[in-house]
């Protein structure tokens, strides 16, 4: 299981909000690339690298994207407001990989081309969800699509890579959502990355017994409640 910190970018600095609201933020470091050195240093296998921003339709940092990716040597999967081929293919020149939520709910035509010119791995589709039902749109709105559904019906699509947040957790240090988890990670052939709610060691040995692709560390990791060292021998 690949351990993942997140770096949430808003105005430049590194973030972290309270269950997806920008209103609830507390500002970690100004320096964003000086975090993404400390991580990749302490063991990371991938930077989870999330521009706010853009997600909430308010600014971009777009070129703080770009030198972050340039600063390290590991992998680093981009997000957040790539809700058009374009952009996502800007993106896809820096980034290992880019994470596609909210585009992949609204408009499916673009995604044909984009899987056969980049192929599965370099395309994660976002399932992120509120108690089992998708959210798009930087988590402002709740669609009618069961969870479930959403990643089965990708998977004919031909995507193989999924991350997804459980919002009612994010932020929060609760712990996981581990029922709907489960649930996807029942379905063959698919890389899951899971996010929201690790808390401490305990909550990382949970989610591996899953057998997940990968777990994003976030709040948890910026408030010293557990260690990327610590995660990978878990």
């Amino acid at each position: 299981m690949k351990i993942i910190p997140a770096i949430d970018l808003m105005e430049g600095k590194v973030v972290r909000l309270y269950k997806g609201d920008p209103s609830k933020k507390t500002i970690y470091s100004e320096n964003p690339l000086e975090i993404a050195k400390k991580w990749e240093s302490a063991g990371a296998d991938m930077i989870h690298l999330v521009d706010l921003d853009a997600t909430l339709g308010r600014g971009s940092n777009f070129d703080l994207l770009k030198n972050i990716v340039k600063s390290v040597k590991i992998p680093v999967q981009v997000a957040g407001g790539l809700r058009d081929e374009k952009t996502i293919e800007e993106a896809l020149k820096f980034a290992t990989r880019v994470v596609i939520g909210t585009l992949a709910f609204k408009d499916l035509t673009p995604l044909d081309g984009l899987l056969e010119k980049y192929g599965s791995e370099k395309l994660v589709i976002s399932v992120d969800h509120n108690d089992g039902l998708i959210v798009v749109n930087g988590w402002q709105e709740t669609t009618k699509t069961p969870l479930i559904e959403a990643v089965k019906y990708f998977k004919e699509f031909g995507f193989s890579e999924y991350l997804s947040t459980s919002i009612v957790r994010d932020g929060t240090l609760e712990g996981p959502d581990l029922e709907p988890l489960k649930r996807i990670n029942e379905i063959d052939d698919i890389n899951l990355i899971v996010s929201g709610g690790i808390s401490n060691i305990d909550d990382v040995i949970k989610v591996k017994q899953l057998n997940p692709f990968g777990v994003i560390l976030g709040k948890a990791l910026y408030e010293n409640q557990v260690t990327i060292e610590e995660a990978k021998q878990a």
